[in-house]
């Protein structure tokens, strides 16, 4: 007998494998986390570089003002002393003038009397003792040379001719020129012409006073306004006799 082969059992075929699917893309979401905070630091940066130029603007303009304030301050404290040093100084002088001398004319002449600085110096040019005008010359320290054009702080004159007429001079002065100025005063009883501005006859700028002693006309002069204060002081003590 023909030998039959033995089956085989049948092996499952597996289908050909077909393309893989596609999957599908996922839309990937860009990530601007570094981008804000750049963003953050260039901002803080600015801020800081700003608040950094403001400090330094304040503290210069408060160097400046402080060093401005300082200056002042110290003006005012060397403008202080300087004025206080010229107050003592001045207070000082004051005090040297007492107690003061008393001046004395001659008798013949009303005996003109009136207390002054014991600082000042006293020239008598002309005594009057053999008549004729008197003249005296009154400074601080030494009387200065005199003449028409040079300072001294009292100049007395009494002259021989009457008030009216040695007025009647300064009236017609005063005609001529617009720089001198009187007013009638009255001081210790006594009543005066008192003139102010140009001095006749010379370059200086003072103060006289006329009045009358007796037939005669008695002038006493400044030459200068830096000394109107002892020379109202002056007059304050002026008597003689009528």
């Amino acid at each position: 007998m023909p030998q039959v082969a033995p089956v085989q059992p049948a092996v499952p075929t597996q289908p050909m494998a077909g393309p893989a699917p596609a999957v599908p893309e996922v839309p990937v979401q860009k990530d601007h986390s570094d981008l804000i905070k750049l963003i953050a630091i260039i901002a803080l940066s600015l801020v800081a570089v700003t608040f950094i130029g403001l400090f330094i603007w304040m503290f210069l303009q408060y160097n400046e003002v402080s060093t401005d304030v300082n200056g002042q301050i110290d003006e005012a404290v060397a403008a202080a002393k300087m004025e206080q040093a010229e107050k003592d100084e001045a207070e000082f002088l004051e005090r040297e003038k007492e107690p003061n001398r008393t001046f004395s004319g001659p008798i013949d002449y009303g005996q003109l009397t009136f207390s002054y600085p014991k600082t000042w110096s006293l020239y008598v040019a002309a005594d009057a003792s053999r008549g004729g005008d008197f003249n005296a010359y009154f400074n601080p320290i030494q009387v200065n040379e005199v003449s028409n054009d040079t300072i001294n702080a009292l100049r007395v004159i009494i002259r021989t001719r009457s008030f009216e007429d040695v007025t009647a001079d300064y009236q017609n002065y005063m005609d001529r020129n617009g720089d001198l100025t009187m007013t009638s005063i009255t001081f210790n009883g006594i009543t005066a012409n008192k003139y102010t501005g140009s001095i006749p006859n010379s370059e200086l700028n003072g103060i006289i006073v006329v009045f009358k002693i007796r037939d005669k006309a008695a002038i006493l002069q400044t030459d200068s306004v830096l000394f109107e204060e002892d020379f109202n002081k002056v007059l304050e003590t002026v008597q003689f006799n009528a």
